[in-house]
């Protein structure tokens, strides 16, 4: 490593590890049309109306940087998931402020952590900073309009000498903030959907969770013209109809099970339902079409539960104990264990000869070594 990342404790201040992190969706966000599934630059804004019971949602998107995709809303469902937590511990008088090191974000959502991530990261919190929504879907019977920004505010916190960050801070908005803390407002996810590489893949999968999650055997069935138009979607219904009957062919996405159903209209029903009611047998770990996997074949799915045992040094082993974390961090001040961990990774896998017994007990002791040639960097 050339330069040492500074680590500032205050940002890790009572947020969960990525292993006991539960993630949480905001149930009023998951079936309207709030965000462009699409990662172009999105210009044109949204404009949904349920002529049924007057419930609309606008959208406008930011002349310099376009509309907030459903994948700058896998931050919304981290911070969510962070108030929920915050929440279910006790804690009193929770912020809309959330400060973090912009690492354990992008390892919680399943993105890699390079240099291009990080600026991708940025260019997302830009992006939910600069949307306009307007909606009244959560007054009595429509009749109160509000707008809003998804964060109100964000901060990156860089340090003078290395210019990296020291860590970001982010605030959502009343509207998002209100919809988390109320009871009922959120419905858990599985974390493999961080892995769904598609735009219209993802919103099917959280129609899904909100309706057929909790619905039994029974499940959840939709005409495509009203799907359709609660998407969102850019370009044609005969576009969106075509594609959303492919994803249904393949029938890979993770907890629920797709179907067609024929109607007397002419145009199909989609039906979903969750997988162990649909004679699949019980929910197994769900793993992404290799065709459709995301860039970097590195990543994992956050887990939920402890790992399994594997073979010395595969990918998944290679963890660290809060315990090692929290005395390397003590030991060795001013270094990101992370981007340690990752320069040791590199050098492990330099020579097939490393292959330590003990891999937290190796890598400190690479620290240790790694500190006394480099301590001038963090001093």
């Amino acid at each position: 490593m050339n330069k040492g990342r500074f680590y500032n404790p205050q940002f890790d201040l009572f947020l969960p590890t990525i292993v006991d992190l539960r993630f949480r969706d905001q149930k009023d966000t998951m079936e309207r049309p709030f965000f462009s599934l699409s990662k172009s630059k999105r210009m044109k804004p949204i404009e949904y109306v349920n002529e049924n019971d007057g419930i609309f949602v606008t959208v406008q998107p930011h002349q310099d940087y376009g509309m907030a995709t459903i994948w700058d809303a896998d931050i919304l469902i981290w911070a969510a998931s962070i108030l929920c937590d915050m929440k279910n511990r006790g804690i009193n008088d929770i912020p809309r402020e959330v400060k973090f090191q912009p690492h354990d974000l992008l390892k919680a959502i399943a993105r890699s952590t390079g240099g291009r991530d990080y600026a991708q990261l940025r260019d997302s919190l830009e992006r939910l900073k600069t949307t306009v929504v307007t909606t009244n879907i959560r007054g009595k019977r429509g009749q109160k309009t509000t707008m809003f920004s998804w964060i109100d505010q964000w901060d990156d916190l860089i340090d003078a000498q290395t210019k990296e960050s020291r860590g970001l801070t982010l605030t959502v908005s009343d509207w998002f903030y209100r919809g988390v803390m109320e009871d009922g407002g959120l419905l858990s996810i599985d974390p493999a959907y961080f892995l769904i590489t598609g735009g219209r893949e993802r919103w099917l999968y959280r129609v899904a969770r909100k309706h057929a999650g909790g619905n039994g055997a029974d499940g959840f069935a939709i005409s495509m013209p009203i799907l359709f138009e609660k998407s969102g979607a850019e370009g044609t219904y005969r576009r969106f109809k075509f594609e959303i009957l492919k994803i249904i062919q393949r029938n890979d996405l993770p907890g629920f099970s797709y179907s067609v159903r024929s109607q007397t209209a002419g145009e199909p029903l989609v039906h979903m339902v969750r997988r162990e009611f649909a004679g699949e047998g019980e929910p197994k770990a769900w793993k992404p079409n290799p065709k459709q996997q995301h860039r970097s074949r590195s990543l994992s799915v956050p887990q939920t539960s402890p790992v399994q045992d594997l073979p010395l040094l595969s990918r998944i082993s290679r963890t660290l104990s809060d315990r090692t974390i929290e005395q390397i961090r003590r030991e060795f001040p001013g270094w990101d264990v992370y981007a340690l961990q990752a320069s040791f990774h590199e050098w492990l896998d330099a020579d097939p000869a490393r292959a330590p017994k003990n891999y937290e007990a190796a890598f400190y002791g690479w620290v240790r070594q790694h500190h006394a040639r480099n301590r001038a960097q963090v001093s």
